[in-house]
């Protein structure tokens, strides 16, 4: 029976993905950073891990664990969540914490987990984002850290490759989860009178709305994803869910200014304050 670790399972995709991977007869351990959101883990019949993915030492006990369980042969990278506002008024702090869980823990998970996937020859599953190829006014941040994560997943899948160990990019389009809600609650955190985009802060909130456009149910990205990680060879990059291929091509194929000029307009930023 082959072993798969989600992390962020939480809700949203990390759960769909824990329920799906599950039903195909996997074994699953999901992790959350929460007590309560562990405890339903388990009651749901996953093994449940209390992590948070930027502790290295709790990396290392997840590891010994694991060993000590059979091993690993699939790791979805999966935690993460999306910082939205200016990027002046998060400044580099929100900077940081955006990208020490949607960057720096993909890197961190996979290192602490790489010797039990060399093992097994096993696979890495990045979730990645298409707001990390057309960027987005006010997700500055969140964009960044998904091109980031585009970045560093083509350098390791050819770092890994002699290693046997295989490394697929998820980029989610729309998809029905908490990540609205989620991004809505950043958004209300930076939305104060002092900040300059003030005047704005309708488009703010209207970014922070904009994944959840007719969103595909996180149970179906779920089982698409496992489709494609079953396959004799996995693709390098899919593109799951509302939006996912529609998005990419707009960027490849609106030239530059004009594309400024659509999203200048869509989120409020064609006035002089």
């Amino acid at each position: 029976m082959s072993i798969v670790l989600i992390t962020g399972c939480s809700s949203g995709i990390g759960r769909a993905l824990a329920d799906a991977f599950k039903a195909a007869g996997y074994t699953v351990w999901a992790t959350a950073r929460k007590p309560e959101d562990v405890e339903a883990l388990n009651a749901a019949g996953f093994t449940g891990v209390a992590l948070d993915v930027n502790d290295g030492a709790a990396l290392e006990r997840l590891a010994a664990q694991l060993e000590q369980q059979g091993g690993l042969d699939l790791l979805i990278n999966n935690a993460g969540y999306g910082a939205m506002g200016p990027l002046l008024d998060g400044g580099v702090e929100a900077m940081r914490r955006q990208f020490e869980t949607n960057v720096f823990s993909v890197v961190g998970v996979t290192r602490a987990l790489f010797p039990l996937l060399r093992k097994r020859k096993g696979m890495v599953v990045n979730i990645g984002s298409v707001s990390g190829v057309l960027v987005t006014p006010f997700a500055g941040a969140y964009c960044a850290s998904k091109a980031a994560v585009h970045a560093l997943s083509d350098a390791l899948r050819l770092e890994l490759a002699p290693f046997g160990i295989r490394l697929m990019e998820v980029q989610p389009g729309a998809i029905d989860t908490h990540f609205a809600n989620n991004a809505s609650h950043e958004a209300e955190q930076l939305i104060i009178e002092s900040s300059p985009w003030w005047p704005l802060r309708e488009g703010i909130r209207a970014r922070a709305r904009a994944s959840q456009g007719n969103p595909t149910p996180a149970l179906q990205f779920a089982l698409d994803l496992l489709a494609a990680v079953k396959k004799d060879r996995p693709p390098r990059l899919l593109r799951l869910g509302n939006g996912s291929l529609a998005m990419p091509l707009l960027a490849w194929l609106i030239p530059k200014n004009l594309l400024d000029k659509v999203l200048r307009k869509r989120f409020g930023l064609d006035v002089m304050l």
